[in-house]
């Protein structure tokens, strides 16, 4: 399920497909961001439609066993809308691929509607890997190892804005997650990935787009 220490490559990379099959490369010691876009039913972009142009907020964070948990109470007050079972039935299945990639009983899920950056700050995360969707509005923004200088996280920055701290090795290489698409997130706490997380950051929302529905999984 881990990477060997001695097989940790100095520069890791992120693997994009189109498969959701592909998640597993995770796995492989040089990938520390797999990012699978996907489409969904037409139907459940409209529920998320009507849901981020609502006022109601969303705030669910539970432990849960996948295979014996309720998705209908994940939003109740919004399961009157076209939709909803849409939406539950695909929360219920990234919990079910999530839990059988890993071979996990328990999950940590977090489901948040949010109108400003909750991470607003380029950072690794201390787990062993998260999984995070957005739906509807602006994706996580993930940066490749190749273009970070990763001696300038954190309090290295001395307060500067990423942009300016000397993280960024190249302007252009800010990349964001696509609505909808999965991204497994190698963190800190994986076994010979110690130090070496995935780099990313919450968005800033746009007048477009000035909410976001973010969905995360993580380890029990």
């Amino acid at each position: 399920m881990v990477a060997n220490p001695q097989t940790l490559f100095k520069t890791s990379h992120a693997y994009l497909s189109d498969d959701l099959a592909d998640l597993s490369t995770i796995y492989q010691p040089d990938i520390n961001i797999c990012l699978v876009n996907r489409k969904v039913d037409n139907v459940l972009e409209i529920f998320i439609g009507h849901l981020l142009t609502g006022n109601n907020e969303v705030s669910f964070v539970e432990s849960l066993d996948p295979a014996t948990f309720d998705f209908f109470r994940l939003i109740a007050h919004a399961g009157h809308l076209p939709g909803y079972r849409e939406f539950c039935l695909d929360a219920s299945r990234l919990c079910m691929a999530f839990g059988d990639l890993f071979d996990l009983k328990r999950i940590g899920l977090r489901l948040r509607t949010l109108d400003r950056p909750m991470c607003p700050r380029f950072h690794e995360d201390s787990v062993t890997c998260r999984l995070v969707c957005t739906y509807g509005g602006v994706g996580t923004e993930w940066l490749e190892d190749a273009d970070i200088d990763r001696s300038k996280l954190g309090q290295a920055s001395a307060g500067l804005k990423d942009e300016h701290s000397g993280l960024i090795l190249e302007p252009d290489a800010i990349h964001t997650m696509p609505a909808y698409a999965l991204g497994l997130l190698k963190g800190n706490a994986w076994e010979g990935n110690e130090q070496h997380g995935a780099v990313h950051r919450s968005p800033q929302v746009t007048p477009a787009m000035p909410r976001r529905l973010l969905l995360t999984l993580d380890f029990g």
